[in-house]
This record gives structure tokens, C-alpha cells and sequence, in this order.
């Protein structure tokens, strides 16, 4: 298969100079998973920042949704003067932006301006530490994003003035699975497709989903931060596609009372030399001991670790049973009612959680599973047998059902601040107190029809 076309340093070079390229984005991933950054143009990138690198203010990784400065932060507060983080470019991660055919992009670390290091409270920096215990071990971590989305036929403009009610799918009827269905939104999927490839992502396909208007574009798996990069490159390339032709997209966990949408992350490891780890066909189902031990090792953190895989109030209206979101923790072979379902075999076998949605913030979410994953090893924790059936009306341990329980769950948890350190658990801790404070002092929609009148 050819692969995907890269953009090197040397031909972003002849591109700014000829005038292909006249922008570079500088962007990192904040605590809700977005790019947060800046555009600089192109000269100025290649004569200045290539090489001096650029800065940005801290209160980046300390704000809400809505970018207030909120209190509780150690990284950063009104007392600590808000001073400055140093991006430091990865140009591994250059690339051509998708949908701007006259920019590229440069994903970046973040580390202080005092040489002490990097941020670890950053997203990429938690999941590189992960990353770096697989490699403590000989082992690379790999994996796949499957990220779901419900596409409306509404601007964003025209979605935010009325409320983001009302608004009309971009299909009437559930399209799972339909060539027809698909069809009715291709045009936005193909050229979200074509972009990406041309940012340098192997392409898989999309496919139709359950609720109305509800997509899925797939990509091939990679190493884990590199999958992570990619991941936030498509999720806002495809807000800035679906924007310029007029369409809006959502990638909340549950938007309406229908289907979810999901972020499935699919897990793997291999020996630093590339060889298979996870697969022994003299072991138990085709299972290497050490995937044994990977796999209880997941399940067995998986409510502690909750919050890195659903950070949202949203995320948790999502988990209902019957709706092909797990309530269950368990795993299964191939069981979809399951938190965790294994599939494939050989070079192949790997463990998919079920639990993310698509609001999730994957280097946080696949942060928590390697650290899960990795301890079951370091501890060989045994694996209890596979779930057979349906495990909604299992009675088993059920995944948290409120972000304050997975809230108090994480700050409880001695084996998450070893893993991750007092100062990641504290950060997204008290993200979680921002998040319920705020939600708490909210008057929805629900309230004022229940109550205007009849109360």
C-alpha cells in the first residue's frame, strides 16, 4: 500500500519560498482536547521560530470550556502572574493542515521557560510518560481511534443563535452501515478524507452510524502519540471542513436523547523490535500471559481511571443499557456489551475500550489504559475469565454514572497519583470541580419545561 504522503522540513522550506505555503500552525492539545496555538507566517516561522521556538501563556492548561481563568490550578493563577510556557516543536509532527491548502502544521511538547522540564500536566506529556514505562519494559505501544460524529446541515453560526436546538440532521433516518445514508453526506466525508491523507494519515473509510446524521471516518493505527496527534488534527479539521461548506458537526457524547457517539480506542503492544507480544497460540484463546496481565490490568483500574476516559457531565448520559455503550465493566470476545471487547488474533489481537465517547481527550484516555495496562504486567495481575452474554443485565461492577464519581473516584485513588504524580491527579481533579461547579449553577432547558409553568 503506498503510503501517505509526508511533508518534510526541506520541502516546507521550498514551499514557503515559492509561495505554496504561506502559514505555519504552532498548536498543542489542551485539557479538553483541543489545538490551542497559533498562525505565523510562513518567513517569519522559517527565520524566527524553526529555531528560537515561540511561547504561549500557561493559563491555557487552567481555564474552562468557555476559556474563563478559574481558580484551583497550582500551573497557573492570578497569585502566579500567568507567565508563559515554551512550545517546543516536535517536526516530526509536520504536516500539510487539512482543508488549508496554503498551511502546514507543527504539533509541540510544552516545557517551562526555567529549563525544569516539561509540563507534565499537559496531555501529551501524561501519555509520553506512559509511553516511556512501555519502553522501560521493551515494549511499544500502539493503537487506533474510532471517533463517531452527528453532522447537521446548519452553520455553526446558525447552530449557536438558535440555541443548538432545532437544528437538522444531515440524515432523517439511521443510516448504519448504509451506502445510500453515507451518500447523503459524502461530499463532506470524502473531502475530510482527502484532507487528511494529504496531511499524511493513512485513510481507512467512513461509515454510517445510528443516530441521524451520525458518521465515522477511521484511520490505520500507529504509535500511540502519534495516533493522538492525528486524532486532534482530524477532530478539528473536520469542525473547519464542515464550517466552510456551511454544515456543522458535534462531537459530544450524547447530543440528544438518541445514540451516543463514541470514541472506541483500540490498544496493542509490541517488543520494541516490532515483535508480537500480545499473541501466543499455545496460550489460553491465542493470549500471551503478558496480555493477560495487560487486560486485567485495564479492567481492574478502569473506575479509578474513569474520569480520563469520559471528563465531561455529558460523557456519563451516554452510558445506557442497550444503546452499545458499556454500563458493565467486563470484557469479552467480541462481546459489545462489554467495557472491554478483544478481537482479533495473531499480530492482529488487541483490546478495545468501549467506554470514551467522542468528547474524550485521547492522549489522557489511552494515558490511563497504558498505565492500567502496565501495571497488570508489572504486578501479573491475573485476568478473570471472559463475560459471556449480555453483560448489561449482568449485576457486575457497573463504569461510574456521574462525573463526581469518577471525580472522587481519581482523587481517591493512591495507584493513579503513583502512576501519574499528585500534580497530574490535582490538575484534573480540580478540572472536574470547574466542570461541576459550573453545571451545577446552570438553569438547563429540562428545568424551565418541567417547571416554568406546572411547578
Amino acid at each position: 500500500m503506498a503510503a501517505a504522503p509526508k511533508l518534510t522540513l526541506d520541502q516546507l522550506r521550498s514551499e514557503i519560498d515559492d509561495g505554496t505555503i504561506d502559514t505555519v500552525v504552532v498548536a498543542f492539545t489542551d485539557m479538553q482536547g483541543r489545538l490551542q496555538g497559533k498562525r505565523l507566517h510562513g518567513h517569519f516561522f522559517l527565520d524566527h521560530v524553526l529555531e528560537q521556538g515561540t511561547e504561549g501563556c500557561n493559563y491555557l492548561l487552567a481555564v474552562d470550556v468557555e476559556m474563563n481563568t478559574v481558580d484551583g490550578f497550582a500551573i497557573s493563577s492570578w497569585e502566579r502572574g500567568y507567565g508563559d510556557m515554551f512550545f517546543d516543536l516536535d517536526l516530526t509532527t509536520l504536516c500539510r493542515t487539512p482543508g488549508a491548502p496554503h498551511s502546514a502544521t507543527i504539533q509541540c511538547d510544552l516545557t517551562w521557560l526555567d529549563g525544569s522540564g516539561a509540563v507534565a500536566q499537559a496531555p501529551r506529556s501524561v501519555l509520553k510518560a506512559q509511553a516511556g514505562r512501555a519502553a522501560a519494559l521493551g515494549l511499544t505501544a500502539y493503537c487506533g481511534t474510532e471517533l463517531e460524529f452527528i453532522v447537521f446541515e446548519d452553520s455553526f453560526d446558525a447552530a449557536w443563535d438558535r440555541g443548538y436546538t432545532g437544528l437538522t440532521p444531515a440524515n432523517r433516518y439511521n443510516v448504519d452501515y448504509s451506502i445510500l445514508g453515507g451518500d447523503r453526506v459524502e461530499p463532506l466525508l470524502r473531502e475530510i478524507r482527502n484532507e487528511m491523507y494529504r496531511a499524511g494519515v493513512v485513510v481507512e473509510g467512513a461509515k454510517g452510524e445510528c443516530n441521524l446524521g451520525q458518521h465515522e471516518i477511521a484511520f490505520l493505527y500507529d504509535e500511540v502519540v502519534r495516533t493522538c496527534d492525528n486524532h486532534v488534527i482530524y477532530r478539528n479539521a473536520a469542525k473547519e471542513i464542515a464550517a466552510r461548506r456551511g454544515q456543522s458537526l458535534t462531537f459530544m457524547a450524547k447530543f440528544d436523547e438518541r445514540e451516543g457517539s463514541s470514541c472506541h480506542i483500540h490498544l496493542s503492544l509490541r517488543g520494541s523490535d516490532g515483535a508480537i507480544s500480545f499473541a501466543d497460540e499455545a496460550g489460553s484463546h491465542g493470549h500471551s500471559e503478558l496480555f493477560d496481565h495487560f487486560l486485567a490490568g485495564i479492567l481492574a483500574t478502569m473506575r479509578e481511571f474513569s474520569y480520563f476516559y469520559a471528563p465531561n457531565v455529558n460523557s456519563y448520559k451516554r452510558f445506557q443499557p442497550g444503546s452499545f455503550a458499556p454500563t458493565t465493566i467486563a470484557w469479552g470476545h467480541d462481546n459489545r456489551t462489554c467495557a472491554l471487547r478483544v478481537v482479533g488474533h495473531g499480530s492482529a489481537l488487541r483490546v478495545e475500550n468501549r467506554v470514551p465517547g467522542g468528547d474524550v481527550n485521547p492522549y489522557l484516555a489511552v494515558a490511563a489504559m497504558l498505565a492500567g495496562g502496565l501495571h497488570g504486567i508489572e504486578e501479573g495481575l491475573e485476568l478473570e475469565p471472559a463475560f459471556e452474554g449480555n453483560a448489561y443485565t449482568s449485576g457486575r461492577q457497573q463504569v461510574p454514572t456521574t462525573l463526581q464519581e469518577a471525580r472522587d473516584l481519581l482523587d481517591a485513588s493512591t495507584l493513579a497519583r503513583r502512576l501519574f504524580t499528585d500534580e497530574v491527579v490535582d490538575h484534573y481533579v480540580n478540572a472536574a470541580d470547574v466542570e461541576l461547579r459550573t453545571f451545577n449553577a446552570a438553569v438547563t432547558d429540562w428545568e424551565r419545561r418541567r417547571g416554568f409553568e406546572r411547578l
